[in-house]
């Protein structure tokens, strides 16, 4: 082997070192800089909301600023292929709904949970509001469902979006109560409000942040949960089996997520950074005033054997729904 061999392999091995040294110090200091927290839904609604408690907390506890940004579009896809894409060093993360639900609603884009990210913690849970018209002839849900029954396609449902949670929630309750409703696309949870206010529309599913004000001044009347259970966070609203409806339950959560290709030790700060930061009464209070129910993971893997046991059903369900996007 030649001397000038030897001293290129030298060298090589030295500039891999080096960089392998610099990596685990970047490593050891992280975070040294703010760290950005990509949303795929538009300010105002409970993925914002959650975010922002989110944000808020746990930047207190890595000491360091997180910067809610939102990146809306294609029911979140838009945002979660911006993170798969970027740089795996836990400066870019993310925070959304399961991803099988963008994996079954755009086939084409190849998201996996598995493959593209790496989860760190669920953050929060809730159930969504099935809501009226005050005006409509139907004040419970079991009077909702005879309605439907009767008036097959005359109620019409307004969904905040092809694709969305509010919508796979609606297309879930159709199966299982064996109605057929007429769904409305608007383009987000506040117009859909407006027009079931105005009359319009007659019926919506709802994220609670969405339509808790509109109820308390008796805009619209919540007949019903889309949870099995009633909720702690949602007084005096009666869970779907609770109503009459056995066999429905419909949540939503929302979770943070890495890039593939984190490292682990970021990956373990970024989750206890969570788990201390979520844990005060002031989480739990700001999410319970909107609807929601604190619910941290016990570990990342845990987190990723939920999402995975979650996935059949998510991906059924966007099945029923019909909603085909691409």
């Amino acid at each position: 082997m030649s001397k000038k061999l030897i001293k290129s392999i030298i060298c090589g091995l030295f500039g891999f070192l080096c960089l392998q040294w610099k990596y685990s110090v970047a490593q050891s200091n992280y975070p040294d800089h703010p760290i950005r927290l990509i949303v795929g839904y538009p300010p105002g609604g409970a993925a914002d909301f959650v975010a922002r408690v989110s944000a808020d907390q746990i930047s207190k506890e890595l000491g360091i600023t997180i910067i809610v940004e939102n990146k809306p579009g294609a029911g979140g896809a838009i945002a979660a292929d911006l993170v798969a894409k970027s740089v795996p060093d836990g400066y870019t993360i993310s925070m959304s709904g399961p991803h099988a639900q963008i994996k079954a609603l755009y086939p084409k884009m190849a998201l996996d949970v598995e493959r593209d990210f790496v989860p760190i913690s669920n953050l929060a849970t809730g159930s969504m509001i099935i809501c009226t018209n005050p005006s409509a002839p139907y004040k419970n849900l079991k009077e909702l469902i005879q309605y439907a029954k009767e008036n097959p396609e005359k109620i019409f449902n307004a969904s905040s979006g092809n694709g969305s949670t509010p919508h796979l929630a609606s297309a879930l309750f159709s199966t299982v109560a064996n109605v057929k409703l007429s769904t409305i696309q608007f383009k987000g949870g506040g117009p859909a409000a407006l027009s079931t206010i105005a009359g319009d529309t007659q019926l919506m599913f709802a994220t609670p942040p969405t339509v808790m004000g509109f109820i308390k001044n008796g805009s619209l009347k919540a007949i019903s949960l889309t949870s099995a259970k009633s909720s702690p966070a949602i007084h005096g609203i009666p869970g779907a089996e609770e109503s009459g409806l056995v066999g429905y339950n419909s949540t939503f959560s929302y979770g943070l997520y890495a890039p593939v290709g984190t490292p682990a030790s970021v990956v373990s700060k970024l989750f206890q950074a969570t788990q201390k930061g979520m844990a005060g009464t002031v989480s739990k209070e700001r999410l319970a005033a909107q609807g929601m129910d604190l619910s941290i993971s016990k570990s990342p893997q845990q987190y990723l054997e939920q999402l995975k046991s979650e996935a059949p059903l998510m991906m059924e369900t966007v099945r029923l729904s019909g909603a085909k996007l691409e």
